[in-house]
């Protein structure tokens, strides 16, 4: 008698369980990726567009920006900005 005749084989199949279990963690796994990225795309789009709308305002709206400098300072006029290395 062999060592192989006393051992008991498993029983041959799929365990439908275990390949539902995974696919359904996968299919939530993927549904959160995507509504991650989709809220990412909403946001940065959002962002972009607020950016967008805030410079196309004329500037006699916009007080955080003035063009010209407050009455009695000068503006500098020089000539190039120095590099350094």
């Amino acid at each position: 008698m062999s060592v192989r005749d006393n051992q008991s084989l498993p029983p041959r199949g799929f365990d439908w369980p275990g390949i539902a279990r995974i696919a359904s963690l996968q299919i939530l796994v993927l549904l959160g990726l995507t509504a991650a990225v989709v809220r990412y795309i909403s946001w940065s789009s959002n962002a972009a567009w607020e950016e967008f709308s805030g410079l196309s305002k004329p500037a006699l709206e916009t007080k955080s920006h003035p063009r010209s400098p407050p009455a009695g300072e000068t503006v500098k006029r020089g000539g190039a900005c120095p590099r350094s290395a």
